[in-house]
């Protein structure tokens, strides 16, 4: 999935919605037990490990990605800022 950047962001707009998403995140993250799933690749061409974190069953990125914190990533990254 594709996120709006902090390190560093592009514009303020990205940095608000960043910071959401991270927020987000962690309180996903914090309300309980959670798995984490491999996908076809094990990591990225930066050597990040590529995983879906899961509670119930359900994709935690899709939680995201459903409340405007995140897309799904189509092999191009687009910008958060306006316009881009």
């Amino acid at each position: 999935m594709d996120t709006p950047e902090l390190s560093p962001p592009r514009c303020e707009a990205e940095r608000i919605k960043g910071e959401a998403a991270k927020s987000r995140l962690l309180t996903l993250l914090n309300a309980g037990k959670f798995s984490l799933a491999a996908g076809f690749r094990d990591e990225d061409k930066y050597g990040r490990k590529l995983r879906t974190v899961f509670r119930a069953g359900n994709s935690l990125g899709d939680a995201l990605i459903k409340e405007g914190l995140g897309r799904s990533w189509d092999g191009a990254r687009h910008g958060w800022c306006q316009g881009g």
